[in-house]
């Protein structure tokens, strides 16, 4: 299963086209809208959330809620739109009034952007380039979701640091995550310990005021999994590999974890590898270190993913840079801009690490319909019982 999108950030519209669907998948539209007001949603978020009220309107690939096998096209309205529909039209002349921009900001794409097309007015860069695209990948992540759902596979997440505030390890490991979604999504933050969100809300706060903006580490956990997921034969096909590239799609990450991540190279072999055991007819293990992949295949474990986001590149208070036109130093261009988006971050790599989980469940047990595909899954769980015999 595999997504592309189109569109710009001022566009009508946003649109995804997913391919490689199996029929017989349960859609709700629903759930799909949720998860667009979710990455809507967080504490620091801009004036820009205000404006767009994103909905997903489906316009191929399902019948009466169920999808034929054909790929499926989504598209996401961009209400401001009407804003910009002058200054963003497909055909005609440019407006005699068009204001280019022409003074990058340090942490865009937009310097690079124009290097590479030889274009001279950065919004040619930045519309496309802008986290405004992630609507249209969550808003295609719902087909994957939707499968996943059908398998028992859940995907979540939840925020572990904005700036320096930062949920505490020890309070972490006492939480019982899989039973706290709700006080996950119920925070501001995405945190789901209240003093920690209220900590971070502080911060972002702080960071506002001083026309600054936040980065901060989230993690995508994923449940449910059967083990022998992706392969160990094939380096680009290996599920770390893979997801590890799906996260880092995401615009501002800048690093990513598996389990342990790099405190793993800080341990001894003993305290980093999970003991293998045999629970009735299951393999198990004693520990989840590895973050549910060994060898680039899921180990039957929770999948955890970390990820790190860098502060938002428009500031307030902006950085200097050069003028494109004069080539004298000036000062960065701030458009409508977010203060901190790791929550929303977080909803968009929910939405990556389903994308690559589904299309890993298909490449194993086919991808022509669910029927099958259950039928397959029956078998495979069957055989992995009697080897634990």
């Amino acid at each position: 299963m595999h997504y592309v999108t189109a569109g710009e950030s001022h566009g009508p519209e946003l649109t995804a086209i997913v391919s490689g669907v199996p029929a017989g998948i349960p859609i709700d539209i629903k759930n799909i809208n949720y998860d667009l007001r979710r990455r809507q949603s967080g504490y620091g978020r801009g004036a820009r959330q205000q404006i767009e009220q994103d909905k997903a309107i489906v316009t191929a690939g399902v019948r009466f809620g169920c999808t034929t096998g054909a790929p499926i096209s989504i598209t996401v309205q961009n209400r401001d739109w009407d804003n910009w529909n002058a200054r963003m039209a497909h055909f005609g002349s440019a407006p005699a009034d068009l204001k280019r921009e022409v003074t990058p900001r340090p942490g865009h794409a937009d310097l690079v952007g124009v290097l590479r097309t030889n274009s001279d007015d950065c919004r040619d860069i930045l519309e496309r380039s802008s986290a405004r695209e992630t609507a249209a990948r969550v808003a295609a992540a719902g087909i994957a979701r939707e499968f996943l759902a059908e398998l028992g596979v859940e995907v979540y997440s939840y925020v572990v640091s904005i700036g320096d505030a930062r949920l505490p390890e020890s309070v972490e490991k006492s939480l019982d995550l899989s039973q706290m979604q709700m006080e996950i999504e119920l925070s501001a933050t995405r945190c789901p310990d209240p003093a920690t969100t209220e900590a971070m809300k502080s911060t972002i706060d702080a960071a506002k005021s001083a026309g600054e903006s936040l980065g901060g580490v989230f993690r995508v956990v994923a449940t449910g999994l059967i083990p022998g997921l992706g392969t160990y034969a094939s380096a680009s096909e290996r599920l770390t590999s893979k997801l590890g590239a799906a996260i880092f799609s995401i615009p501002a990450i800048k690093g990513v974890e598996f389990g342990l991540g790099f405190r793993a190279a800080e341990l001894p072999g003993s305290k980093v590898h999970d003991g293998i055991l045999l629970d009735g007819s299951d393999f198990t293990r004693t520990s989840n270190n590895a973050g549910g992949l060994e060898g680039g295949m899921t180990t039957g474990q929770p999948l955890v993913i970390s990820a790190a986001m860098k502060p938002i590149p428009t500031l307030m208070n902006p950085l200097q840079t050069v003028n494109l036109d004069t080539l004298e130093v000036d000062m960065a261009s701030r458009e409508r801009s977010d203060v901190c988006a790791v929550p929303a971050a977080a909803v968009v790599a929910e939405a990556e690490t389903a994308f690559v989980l589904a299309d890993a469940y298909m490449q194993a047990f086919g991808s022509t319909c669910m029927a099958d595909i259950k039928s397959n899954i029956a078998s495979y769980k069957s055989r992995l019982k009697t080897m634990g015999r």
